[in-house]
């Protein structure tokens, strides 16, 4: 039954891809919110409003981390290091912002940070540029 078998390599790599692109898009809209709509005047203001620690420095970390980052994810470059970040940023949006209205309002945070966390640990599959650049790493002659 199609249902209860292990899913193939293939399956799994087209998961991954899925699962990537669609946390990136995600991300890269709320980037390019605080980039171009809010710019990062607002953003530094909107995150000490909140409470956020160092706001004139994570303001507009956090803003280009969520578009640019975004961007790299898609293609599947820098994945692992990339999905850290992103897990940190979410962490630090569900501890200092999110939860104190209650896990109702948090969902959407809590959902990117265990996507980041997958994309963490498994890595971003054979349909990225990761993918590309382990394989010819692999193939390349070793001088000792």
């Amino acid at each position: 039954m199609f249902l209860f078998r292990s899913p193939s390599s293939r399956s799994v790599d087209l998961g991954l891809a899925v699962l990537r692109i669609g946390t990136a898009i995600v991300f890269i809209n709320h980037g390019y919110q605080k980039l171009f709509g809010f710019g990062l005047a607002g953003v530094t203001g909107a995150f000490g409003h909140m409470g956020v620690p160092l706001p004139g420095v994570m303001g507009p970390l956090i803003a280009f981390l969520e578009f640019f980052g975004s961007i790299a994810l898609i293609l599947g470059f820098l994945t692992r290091p990339l999905a850290f970040f992103f897990a940190c940023d979410m962490l630090g949006a569900l501890l200092l912002v999110k939860l104190k209205d209650g896990f109702g309002k948090s969902e959407l945070e809590f959902l990117l940070l265990v996507a980041s966390i997958a994309l963490l640990l498994t890595g971003a599959g054979a349909y990225s540029v990761d993918a590309i650049i382990a394989r010819r790493a692999a193939t390349r002659p070793r001088s000792e």
